[in-house]
């Protein structure tokens, strides 16, 4: 994509001409370089078209530069203030923490961050609450937050410490780069062992709550692999769905679209009598991204809560 910028993109900018020493170097190490931020979030800067190279606009994060080319990029911002109350009172598991980062195993029935309706009891409240530091990371209505959950979904999820820490994670989320990998509960039994769900997910037109396979939604990605077929009392199956893409309830949206409902899920025709579970039987199980400081990869496991596993026991 290239072409002439519009005045507002460029208006908060900052603009540099490539010295000597950095000609022919990739794109996106100088735009580390000229904001101080990880490679992962100056690739996305790139990726996003918040970059210009003689004004106009590259998305190539290896694109190389010249001798005489100016390159700018999008200046800093203040942030809105929103205050987010600390909440003792919601369950929080810490898988990992360090100086940057911090991975929690989230409970089922918790919400991660407020909204409308529920300024607190939140997982982003307790976050707040353990570590006061966060609440000026990232969004200011959801701090530290690089993804979410939903609220009866249990598992893994990746938090910011620091605001160079939620740049690169949400980089690298941006890149794809992150891995994410679901346990999921469905309807029916599979002929084939693995496949690949690819359907763009948007707002449902005719149910506002919910999301649907749309061909003008985003564009959306997941696969899937068998783990255990069951066949009594129910023919249900176990799978490991690994998102490519994170968009709101995609994994429900995908396995309903091709016929197997995730069980126990109320909005996409997954609550039937034949097998009462007591929620949505979907958990966040592995989390895999680089380290924003270290850079070495690291990798996270959830084990299958106790209310899910239980369903498990009376399948044969």
């Amino acid at each position: 994509m290239n072409g002439r910028p519009n005045v507002d993109r460029v208006v908060h900018s900052v603009r540099e001409p490539v010295p000597a020493g950095l000609v022919g170097e990739r794109l996106d190490r100088v735009v580390s370089m000229m904001t101080g931020s990880s490679r992962a979030a100056a690739s996305a800067m790139v990726a996003a078209g918040a970059v210009l190279v003689n004004d106009r606009v590259i998305t190539s994060r290896t694109h190389r530069l010249e001798l005489g080319d100016e390159v700018e990029v999008p200046e800093p911002t203040a942030k809105p203030v929103v205050t987010v109350e600390p909440d003792a009172s919601v369950p929080l598991t810490i898988v990992h923490e360090d100086a940057d980062v911090v991975v929690v195993d989230k409970a089922p029935g918790v919400v991660v961050h407020p909204g409308t309706g529920n300024p607190t009891g939140t997982l982003v409240n307790a976050l707040v609450y353990r570590y006061p530091e966060m609440v000026t990371v990232g969004e200011a209505h959801r701090p530290g937050l690089v993804h979410r959950l939903d609220a009866d979904t249990s598992g893994l999820l990746v938090v910011a410490r620091t605001e160079a820490a939620y740049e690169d994670l949400s980089a690298q989320m941006t890149l794809r780069t992150i891995e994410r990998i679901y346990d999921a509960l469905v309807w029916g039994g599979f002929e084939a062992l693995s496949g690949r769900v690819e359907a763009p997910v948007g707002r449902s037109r005719r149910h506002p709550t919910r999301m649907a396979v749309a061909a003008d939604g985003k564009p959306a990605m997941t696969d899937y692999d068998v783990v255990t077929a069951y066949e009594q009392p129910v023919e249900v199956t176990r799978l490991r769905c690994r998102l490519h893409t994170g968009r709101t309830h995609q994994i429900r949206v995908h396995m309903s679209g091709i016929g197997h409902a995730v069980v126990g899920d109320p909005l996409y025709a997954g609550v039937r009598q034949s097998l009462v579970v007591p929620r949505l039987w979907l958990h966040a199980a592995e989390l895999a991204f680089e380290h924003p400081v270290t850079g070495k990869p690291v990798r996270f496991n959830a084990p299958l809560p106790d209310d899910l596993a239980g369903v498990l026991e009376r399948l044969s």
